[in-house]
């Protein structure tokens, strides 16, 4: 330690401490990383954290904490100070983990086998066949029961020894989330990482990959693989696209799967795909209705007899579930010796079944002193400990176990280590820690990530390590004894047979949420273009009172707020003269009102949303982009509750944003299928946007007034007064502006541009040709695009008992059929069903 170091004053826990030694010496492989972070200083300290917050914010690395208001854009919580240990120690603890990864295939193999542990009295029947994850429909002969993915979450005693304290054998999560530590600790310490020759973690994540395609293919061959998620409003959706990007294998929902002809197929849009491997994110139950939870909307009906039938593997098995009953662990010795015929080398925590009498009897007597782990996993118990209980409390418990002690199991209270965590003061405070570390098949036996996801309490007193409940997390170093060659943590570096995702593989629902970030982004960007223009009236008293042009301009500004954010009755309801001399209450809640529809706020967020859907396949610095719009619009949300003026002032850094987004999608995204429609959807936006403002500005009773602040407003809010006046150097005339925004198709914001563009997307996409006829979509965008080119001008310029009829009625059919375009795409691309002879032939080489 150094004297005026952060690490002379850590006070370490009453537990066994992972960097101070029960002689108050920094233990011999910390030592190095402690006068590093001593040498540091605080200040040193501070800028490192910055750094890891702009790198976790700059990459969009989120955590869904469900009761936190951020939701999907919660940052992850990253403390900067890594768990070390020592290469020797870890050597010890690698082999118990594969050993006991071994010992629980073979348990999970005969459970939906021959059951011997049952017919042997090892394993009570109750605990079992009571277990709510044991899958009946899974328990068949011809059932491919194999582990392929095991997690064990590891703690100390109070004298050092490293015990299993639960079992992940469902749906093991957490491995994207260590590989983005490891990449940040890399980054802010780039001589200490190096210098402590850390194992690295790529091996593990290739290893990974050549597993899950060695489990469906022959040599040689190329299986589809997919990995199912639940949805982005999974708490750890970030890691499911992070590992399907990382991994080049598709990031699907249930809704993108469908089952065919006893095969499961990938729905894309250009037809139905099979698909060999699924990683799954889902749990056991809910990933076929047909057979297991009905209720469920997350799985695909029909799967378990794919999988029975050797069409499909999926990793982990279903059923694997009936492995994290933590009444199990209390027959691990028997299990071990049964199968094995040894002890295990990593014991589990001292575990006790409450279905067993004598076991019910112990947990009740030291009840106190035991954290107790109810096991409905279709519940939402967390683990109990009993020693903070009030009598009340602890009566409950007490009551709810003997009344169905099948459910209960409890644990001794384990000592938890403590590790040190750099706190808000920059001081180095202790927390308890626990390790999630990973391991995977590789042939006959099982690899172990060297390492893992480490993550400590919320608090100094909490034993409760958890990131739903305040806790964080760290990187998990383990030290070699000589540097390990270097190897990129990036899919380059896996190998070069491994192709990437084909541009074919767009689900329904990623396309639809392309489309949709398409608009959404749209929309925002027209309504804080109008909103700006419209800033620069309300300082002009004679605007606001509705006198002379600037009056009568600004009123028409503001109905066409209404008219093209729908919140009505707003400007023109009965209302609507009084809220025009005294607007600025309901442009606040046009901007900052999420719960009202078509506000900014609920734009923006449903963009987010969209986006947030398929960051899987969204680049780096689109998800930065998209992260500046989300703190932008927590920004906004606090300006807006009391000031229009400072809110007004966060739309100039929200339209550099929005200008950076459509930016990134046209110039870094490949022009596949998701781009084609992220742009039809901008396109077909601008144009609906466009074409309502114009009918709400220039199709009105016009006053017999000079309309030239009117018609310089309309150019700037459509970004086109610069180009008129290049092209119409003369006064402003409505005629030349109605042909530059309408009619120009040589104008980026005209009408007829975007729906020239929407014509070219349109020719590129999937569509059935088989008669040589135009598609109903191609028919409405040829319609509505020969009427501008026929149309003129001065006519529609025209005004006739104080209206442009003309141009009310050209912009009224371009209301209709726009609309019933958006309808016809979402018919034809979006929720389809696509019928069996679009089905992609099967490669003869990947039958199975």
């Amino acid at each position: 330690m150094t004297a005026n170091g952060p690490s002379s004053r850590y006070r370490p826990g009453t537990t066994y401490d992972e960097m101070i030694g029960r002689n108050g010496r920094v233990r011999s492989h910390w030592q190095y990383l402690v006068r590093g972070l001593d040498g540091m200083g605080s200040d040193g300290l501070s800028g490192r954290i910055a750094e890891a917050r702009r790198l976790i914010r700059d990459n969009d690395v989120t955590y869904h904490i469900y009761a936190d208001p951020h939701g999907m854009g919660r940052p992850w919580d990253l403390d900067i100070i890594p768990l070390l240990i020592s290469s020797k120690e870890w050597s010890r603890i690698e082999t118990g983990l594969m050993q006991r990864a071994e010992l629980l295939n073979l348990v999970l193999a005969d459970i939906y086998g021959p059951r011997t542990i049952i017919k042997n009295g090892v394993l009570p029947p109750e605990l079992l066949y009571a277990n709510p994850g044991f899958l009946r429909p899974c328990a068949a002969a011809d059932f491919d029961s194999r582990l392929h993915l095991y997690a064990a979450d590891l703690a100390r005693t109070q004298d050092g020894t490293v015990q299993v304290i639960n079992d992940r054998t469902q749906a093991p999560s957490g491995v994207g989330y260590a590989l983005e530590n490891r990449i940040v600790m890399a980054r802010i310490f780039p001589s200490l990482f190096r210098d402590s020759h850390v194992h690295r973690l790529s091996g593990f994540l290739r290893t990974v990959r050549l597993s899950l395609m060695n489990l469906a293919a022959k040599p040689g061959s190329d299986p589809r693989m997919v990995l199912l998620s639940p949805g982005s409003g999974n708490e750890s959706y970030f890691e499911h696209a992070y590992l399907s990007n990382y991994l080049g294998i598709t990031l699907v929902q249930g809704t993108d799967l469908t089952v065919r002809d006893n095969r499961l197929w990938l729905r894309t849009l250009d037809g139905l795909l099979p698909v060999d491997v699924v990683l799954r994110r889902v749990n056991d139950d809910y990933c076929d209705p047909l057979e297991l939870r009905e209720d469920s909307y997350l799985g695909v009906p029909g799967l378990l007899q794919v999988v029975r039938d050797r069409n499909v593997v999926i990793a982990n098995t279903l059923g694997s579930g009936v492995l994290q009953n933590p009444g199990l662990m209390a027959y691990m010795p028997k299990l071990a010796k049964h199968f094995l015929g040894h002890d295990l080398a990593l014991a589990n925590t001292q575990t006790w079944w409450c279905g067993e009498s004598s076991h019910l009897d112990h947990v009740l007597k030291h009840f106190d002193n035991l954290v107790l782990k109810p096991f409905d996993f279709r519940g939402t118990h967390q683990s109990v400990f009993c020693s903070a209980l009030n009598e009340t409390q602890r009566q409950q418990w007490k009551d709810a176990i003997q009344r169905v002690p099948h459910r209960f199991a409890a644990q001794e209270k384990a000592g938890l280590s403590t590790t040190p965590v750099l706190a808000a003061n920059h001081e180095l405070t202790a927390r308890h820690a626990v390790i999630r570390s990973y391991l995977v098949t590789r042939g006959d036996s099982f690899m172990v990530m060297p390492g893992g996801l480490t993550r400590v309490a919320g608090s100094e007193q909490s034993m409760i390590v958890s990131n739903q409940f305040g806790g964080a997390s760290k990187d998990t170093w383990i030290l070699a004894s000589e540097p390990e060659k270097l190897e990129s943590l990036t899919v380059a570096a896996m190998p070069a047979t491994l192709e990437s995702r084909p541009a074919s593989d767009i689900p329904s629902r990623v396309a639809d949420n392309f489309y949709w970030l398409g608009r959404y982004a749209e929309r925002a960007e027209s309504l804080v273009r109008l909103l700006r223009v419209i800033q620069d009236f309300l300082s002009d008293p004679m605007a606001v009172a509705g006198i002379g042009e600037s009056g009568y301009c600004l009123s028409r500004l503001l109905e066409a707020v209404t008219f093209q954010t729908t919140t009505f009755p707003g400007f023109v309801g009965a209302d609507g003269d009084a809220k025009r001399r005294a607007p600025e209450q309901e442009l606040m809640t046009i901007v900052v009102d999420a719960e009202r529809n078509g506000s900014l706020m609920q734009t923006l967020n449903a963009m987010l949303r969209a986006a947030r859907s398929i960051r899987d396949r969204l680049s780096t610095y689109t998800l930065r982009v998209i992260n500046d719009i989300d703190v932008q619009l927590q920004s906004l949300r606090a300006w807006g509750a009391d000031n229009l003026g400072n809110a007004y002032d966060e739309l100039d850094n929200l339209i550099v944003s929005l200008l950076a987004l459509s930016g990134l999608m046209r110039e870094n995204m490949s022009h596949e299928q998701g781009w084609r429609f992220m742009e039809t959807g901008r396109r077909l936006e601008r144009a609906i946007n466009t074409s309502t403002f114009l009918r709400a500005t220039l199709t009105g009773k016009t006053r017999a007034i000079n309309e030239s602040i009117l018609l310089e407003a309309i150019l700037s809010v459509n970004d086109s007064l610069l180009t008129y006046k290049r092209k119409f150097p003369a006064q402003l005339q409505a005629a030349g502006i109605i042909d530059l925004i309408v009619r120009y198709e040589l104008n980026p914001r005209s009408i007829a541009h975007q729906l020239a563009d929407i014509q070219v997307q349109l020719s590129h996409l999937p569509m059935d040709r088989t008669h040589g006829e135009l598609s109903n979509e191609e028919r409405l965008i040829m319609e509505a695009l020969t009427q501008l080119r026929i149309a003129q001008s001065e006519p529609l310029a025209e005004i006739n008992d104080g209206q442009r009829h003309a141009l009310a009625q050209l912009l009224m059919h371009l209301g209709i059929q726009l609309p019933a375009l958006s309808n016809q795409l979402a018919q034809t691309y979006f929720y389809k069903e696509l019928p069996l002879h679009q089905l992609v032939p099967i490669h003869p080489e990947s039958r199975r």
